[in-house]
């Protein structure tokens, strides 16, 4: 396997919610090139499935794509936060969520070429409701659907975010390897 060695690295930007790089890196072959890369703290996303096979996803406008999208909840990890606790309080902040157990069935690296951000993605199960409390800012709506109904919203091309395909892919390959506890 071939690693860059860093030359030098300039901070040029450094936001709320990313920090954005410039690095000179020297090749395998000695040549030097430039990365450009996005410094993120990451965050965790959950697919809660209740006892009927239901599935609990929001709906969400999304301003970098001037559009509305469906995804499962989520949010961004404090810098260093456990991804869990990122993913409970996410859930219930979200759609009033509380489950009794989560099972970390993925980790995402949804852009690799520029940034370093990692997704946690879990299913929650034994769920009951409590009152959702979004952050301020946040607006957007909750759906449960039969997860047959979500796994043909994602082969559809109805659902896009790739932490909700992962989530559904997952829960179907579990669910045929019969790795399910009911």
């Amino acid at each position: 396997m071939s690693k860059e060695k860093t030359i030098n690295s300039t901070l040029i930007y450094d936001g709320r919610i990313m920090r954005l790089y410039k690095d000179e890196v020297e090749l395998e072959n000695g040549k030097k090139s430039i990365r450009e890369y996005i410094r993120h703290s990451g965050g965790s996303s959950v697919l809660a499935v209740d006892e009927n096979e239901n599935v609990y996803l929001v709906t969400q406008y999304r301003y970098p794509y001037a559009a509305e999208t469906v995804e499962i909840p989520a949010g961004k990890r404090e810098r260093g936060e456990d991804p869990l606790v990122c993913a409970v309080r996410e859930l219930e902040e979200e759609t009033g969520l509380v489950a009794e157990k989560y099972e970390l069935i993925a980790t995402v690296y949804p852009t690799p070429a520029y940034t370093d951000e990692t997704l946690y993605v879990y299913l929650a199960t034994g769920l009951t409701k409590k009152a959702a409390h979004l952050d301020d800012g946040e607006f957007l709506g909750v759906e449960k659907v039969p997860f047959e109904e979500a796994y043909g919203m994602a082969s559809s091309g109805r659902i896009r975010d790739s932490k909700t395909l992962v989530a559904i892919y997952s829960y179907a390959a579990k669910k045929a390897r019969g790795e399910l506890k009911g």
